[in-house]
């Protein structure tokens, strides 16, 4: 089977094709400003720039403190690190009710 070319060019903008004849005589609607100019512009809002400042001021800190973690590592090597098991249970009873209260 053969295919031939198509004797009518396709449009280079079918939307606006579309729009030709759907306005009524004597009124003329503009097209929009992007369909004049060819070019999109998308404002994402001061929450989005806000955020992607955060994001580019943490992306240089470290996510833990190397000397505290080399300091407990020491510690631990050397028998003096101790546990206080009411602060960590203080602590975790704390988490908790901060993550209950976050989703009520």
């Amino acid at each position: 089977m053969k295919i031939d070319k198509p004797s009518k060019p396709l449009p280079a903008n079918p939307i606006a094709e579309g729009r030709s004849n759907a306005a009524p005589k004597g009124k003329s609607n503009p097209p929009p400003a992007a369909q004049q100019s060819g070019s999109t512009s998308v404002s994402l809002g001061s929450t989005a720039t806000q955020l992607h400042s955060m994001e580019s001021s943490m992306a240089g800190t470290p996510v833990t403190d190397a000397s505290k973690v080399a300091e407990i590592k020491q510690a631990i090597s050397d028998g003096r690190f101790k546990v206080n098991s009411e602060i960590v249970a203080d602590r975790l009873i704390e988490t908790v009710r901060d993550l209950i209260g976050s989703k009520a």
